[in-house]
């Protein structure tokens, strides 16, 4: 991997690092100045595969030469969209299989933004090809994926960042810097994280046609074949075919970052209950209210989310409360609020938009607005580490922990009962009918990745 050249005055070292808020709004593409432009290629164009690459090439130069993906409409339109935001002269080459766009070219950085099944195979085989990782959240399916991911990042060397990036939230940053780390909640001994959105599918599907342009089976991959019922471009997390719900999509990033502020590694025991018990009538198969209990020493996170009904706190829909003895801090991807416990001041941050300084983002389909500066500063921190030959702030072990302690959430509903996780044997103690579900299986002739074999 050539150098970045990246200017180490204006860097931050590390998303942790002591800095003021407004380093972030700072960045731009004149902090990273490489001699020769990162060949970059992105598996999955769908909403946030493109989101994360109109994100990294704002804050450096880079030749996208490829992108992939089996439905050639998504295709076409995400290379037309690369072309116009970059002003080439010619669309980027444009696969269906990312076997063969991996075999054709030499990359110098992977983003993945494919439906979670297809997490594993796709950042391992880039991996192997010599690829430095960006994979979106969460990392896998199953816990033995990602088992396997974290194994071959250590095997071939390769630095592997997770879109968790509330890591790299200006106003995170902050309330872990001025009010966690200084002291101001006291004792903290409880952490509740919901999501009230409704963000379940919930009606009926039936069977269709596929049409020309997509390539379902492909798609589909090693996951389990449904019939066809219309493009599953948007509510493919509907399915347990293809992710861990809302557990796997949204409890990952609230957890993720509650590990991250008080500096927590895997759980002692995990344990979670929920089901079906509203919106009966959808084809969906995922939870529709479920809670689940992540426990440390003196420290329980509790995770509850509904996708019906109304808001715990409407202000906070979806959200991490860190409870301590001196006080509250609430966070959400649009503020925060410190209230303490008697004396003192409450304090409160807005979410950091740079709308000035990149009014492209303006003119984006779907982007989240909230998320951008986020989204920056973690690839600007994916680049230092590539650079410096370190570890990212989310880094594919920390992002297995997170993802693997939410599957493992769901297992517990499934299976009525507390699991026990040891990362040394890879098995949940004590639970031989739980350790075989940690790896499930994969439709031929996709083979399922050995953390042993990679």
């Amino acid at each position: 991997m050539r150098d970045f050249n990246i200017n180490r005055r204006l860097f931050l070292k590390g998303a942790t690092a002591s800095l003021a808020l407004t380093t972030f709004a700072a960045y731009g593409t004149d902090i990273i100045n490489p001699a020769k432009s990162i060949r970059v290629g992105l598996i999955g164009c769908g909403w946030y595969g493109k989101s994360d690459l109109f994100r990294l090439i704002q804050v450096v130069p880079v030749e996208v030469v490829a992108l992939c993906d089996p439905d050639k409409n998504m295709l076409n339109k995400a290379g037309a969209l690369v072309k116009e935001r970059m002003s080439l002269s010619k669309t980027p080459l444009l696969y269906s299989d990312y076997r063969k766009m991996l075999s054709n070219h030499k990359f110098d950085i992977v983003l993945i933004g494919t439906p979670d099944h297809w997490h594993a195979l796709t950042a391992i085989e880039a991996m192997k090809a010599g690829a430095h990782v960006y994979v979106q959240k969460p990392i896998s399916v199953d816990v033995i994926e990602g088992e396997a991911m974290l194994a071959a990042a250590r095997k071939y060397n390769r630095v592997v960042q997770v879109g968790l990036q509330r890591r790299s939230t200006p106003h995170w940053i902050e309330a872990k810097q001025n009010i966690i780390d200084a002291g101001l909640l006291g004792k903290i001994s409880h952490v509740e994280m919901c999501c009230y959105y409704h963000m379940r599918l919930n009606n009926k599907l039936h069977q269709e046609p596929v049409p020309d342009f997509f390539d379902f089976d492909l798609w589909t991959g090693p996951a389990p074949l449904r019939a066809f019922d219309g493009l599953p471009h948007g509510r493919w997390r509907s399915f347990t075919e293809y992710g861990n719900g809302i557990v796997g999509d949204m409890c990952v990033h609230m957890f993720d970052a509650a590990r991250w502020l008080l500096n927590l590694g895997w759980p002692k025991r995990i344990t979670s209950t929920g089901g079906i018990y509203v919106q009966k009538e959808s084809s969906s198969d995922i939870s529709d209210t479920q809670t689940a209990v992540f426990e440390y020493d003196e420290l329980n996170c509790v995770w509850q989310h509904r996708t019906w009904g109304t808001p715990a706190d409407p202000e906070y829909p979806w959200a991490l409360k860190i409870y301590g003895d001196k006080g509250t801090l609430a966070l959400s991807t649009m503020k925060y609020d410190f209230v303490p416990d008697g004396d003192g001041n409450k304090i409160h941050k807005d979410v950091l938009y740079e709308k000035e300084k990149y009014p492209e983002d303006l003119k984006e389909e779907r982007i989240e607005l909230q998320a951008a500066p986020a989204t920056r500063a973690h690839m600007l921190n994916f680049l230092k580490a590539i650079e410096d030959k370190g570890r990212p702030v989310a880094d594919i072990e920390e992002g297995h922990i997170s993802t693997a302690s939410c599957i493992l959430a769901n297992l517990s509903m499934k299976l009525g009962r507390p699991l026990v996780y040891d990362p040394k044997t890879k098995q949940v103690v004590g639970d031989a009918e739980a350790t075989a579900l940690l790896k499930r299986s994969y439709r031929g002739p996709w083979e399922h990745p050995d953390p042993n074999k990679v």
